[in-house]
């Protein structure tokens, strides 16, 4: 079996048996460690397996020809992305990832037509899916883990709180906030900080839901949202946020984007890009992601947007990098997905549930072992905007959480 040359290489922590298409049951072992066991069904994936494992292994779990014996899918994933975290890559892998880095320029290639037809690949599928796995205000980024003993509602709370900190709001402020999901973040800072909110989506079904909580909670006068991509938006603003957003920008459109900020930015304004990314070197988005998931997404190095925001001018006041904080999101996410499977399938299909198991799975384990991270970059026109320490950020925090406190009754806003 072609596909055992890739696990001999790999598998240097615990035991891994794979039984393949005839029934042959091989083992791969290591160190003391975890045990998991995984069956192929369709002799193909012998060598689908070796050549091309980043698009195969999804595409077998959602068919049904690779299933887990011995625990679940997760259990398989984070064995396989613990274990590449103490070797070097195959070399095949290391030629199948240079040759598609080659293209990732052409597959993020997206113009405002383009980028309107991913989204609504994603994000317009029923609001009941995400009502099953998401906290009660559908914040779909990374929560803010101030305490692992957390919940996801508080965590969430906490990412908007940390956000509205850093953005340094005054009442009657205008922000924009690119990507603005359903409305959750706008509504929060409105709230809580009496600031006017212009929220930008390319998502109907996200609109739809956004304009009716504003119209439910008599925000429609402080806050708007509209179907419009951030290269239409014209005016200029005190504050400008983006929340999960800049994933689905494309590198190729990387100096647009911080152009467009610079010209939406007043002189004295401040903007805070909250964007998964990658501590290595660029390279391609996953290929099984890119296909199912987020269709012209892609997470970028560090290095990749400094280099686009030095060309504009803009000042970077401050950068963040939220290690384990979407590990431990995607972990409730997945465990709320899990217990609530029977539902999913009744919006979809068992298939569809298969894919969104590996899709929460693969992207947990890509946090815990793999150079996925979140930066929070902060950015100004002037370098004397801000205060001269972090200091404010915490003391702006502690303001927000006993101000939701006592606005709630000492629980969580919703």
């Amino acid at each position: 079996m072609l596909f055992a040359r890739l696990l001999k290489h790999i598998v240097n922590s615990g035991r891994l048996t794979v039984i393949d298409a005839g029934g042959k049951e091989h083992t791969f072992a290591g160190t003391t460690g975890p045990s998991v066991a995984i069956r192929l069904h369709d002799k193909a994936l012998h060598w689908k397996l070796f050549f091309n494992p980043e698009l195969y292994l999804g595409e077998a779990y959602m068919d049904g020809t690779l299933t887990v014996e011995d625990g679940e899918i997760y259990d398989f994933l984070q064995f396989a992305t613990s274990n590449m975290e103490n070797v070097p890559t195959h070399p095949v892998m290391e030629w199948m990832g240079r040759l598609d880095s080659l293209f990732r320029r052409f597959q993020q290639f997206n113009p405002i037509s383009r980028a309107r037809r991913n989204v609504a690949h994603h994000y317009d599928l029923s609001g009941e899916l995400y009502d099953l796995f998401l906290d009660r205000d559908r914040q779909y980024s990374c929560g803010y883990f101030t305490d692992l003993a957390a919940d996801l509602e508080t965590a969430q709370l906490d990412k908007k709180r940390h956000i509205a900190a850093k953005l340094m709001l005054k009442p009657d402020m205008e922000v924009l906030d690119i990507g603005c999901g359903w409305g959750g973040l706008a509504l929060y800072l409105a709230e809580a900080a009496g600031v006017k909110v212009t929220g930008l989506t390319l998502s109907e079904e996200q609109l739809a839901v956004a304009r009716e909580r504003a119209r439910r909670r008599g925000l429609e006068d402080r806050v708007s949202f509209h179907l419009r991509d951030y290269r239409e938006q014209t005016g200029t603003f005190d504050r400008i946020v983006s929340v999960g957003m800049f994933e689905h920008v494309g590198v190729s459109h990387y100096g647009t984007y911080f152009g467009a900020v610079k010209g939406l930015l007043n002189e004295n304004g401040v903007a805070l890009i909250h964007t998964i990314g990658r501590t290595g070197v660029p390279r391609a988005t996953n290929r099984w992601i890119r296909k199912y998931i987020f269709p012209g997404g892609y997470i970028p190095a560090l290095s990749e947007m400094m280099t686009n925001i030095e060309g504009t001018g803009l000042v970077t006041s401050d950068v963040e990098v939220l290690r384990l904080h979407y590990a431990e999101t995607l972990k409730h996410w997945r465990a709320r997905f899990a217990a609530n499977r029977d539902k999913a399938r009744d919006i979809y299909d068992e298939r569809f549930c298969r894919m969104w198991e590996f899709y929460l799975a693969a992207s947990e384990v890509s946090f815990r072992h793999m150079d996925n991270v979140v930066f929070q970059v902060q950015l100004t026109r002037k370098r004397d905007t801000l205060p001269l320490t972090r200091d404010y950020i915490t003391e702006w925090e502690e303001r927000l959480r006993h101000e939701d406190k006592n606005a709630t009754g000492g629980g969580a806003a919703a």
